[in-house]
């Protein structure tokens, strides 16, 4: 069976990266969509015992408020049109972590949506897709 990764963030770029998604798996026939959320999270930071336990009381609720609000309906909605649908949802860095996941379940191409404002942050330290893209182990179509 052929796997395709959904990369989603609550955006309508990241609605269409799914119906594109869709698209794609119709045409495959076999074929499983793996929708992912990434909350973007750094672990170079040093706190106090007090600060982890409220990091991690937050980080679980990120995790809750992505399944619940994203990736759940999401996923329900695709189910009801017929397609095999997984989820996951990982703490980190988003390039990195949607590259980790396409190669462990094997996916064939990851597919995002081109969100940001092109702004100072993504000219200084890049945009997720442009760093998806140059380190993917497998094809990755961004939609615009």
């Amino acid at each position: 069976m052929t796997c395709i990764l959904v990369g989603l963030d609550g955006s309508t770029a990241g609605e269409r990266a799914l119906a594109y998604a869709k698209t794609m798996a119709t045409l495959i026939g076999d074929c499983e969509i793996t929708l992912a959320f990434v909350i973007d999270w750094s672990p170079y930071s040093f706190h106090t015992p007090d600060e982890l336990a409220a990091r991690h009381k937050r980080r679980e609720q990120e995790i809750d408020k992505a399944r619940a609000h994203v990736l759940s309906p999401a996923a329900e909605a695709a189910r009801a049109e017929g397609y095999k649908v997984s989820e996951e949802v990982r703490h980190g860095d988003p390039a990195q972590l949607l590259n980790e996941i396409a190669t462990a379940k094997g996916v064939t191409q990851i597919i995002i949506g081109r969100t940001g404002d092109g702004g100072l942050r993504e000219r200084l330290f890049g945009s997720v897709s442009g760093k998806l893209v140059a380190a993917a182990t497998v094809p990755v179509t961004i939609i615009p």
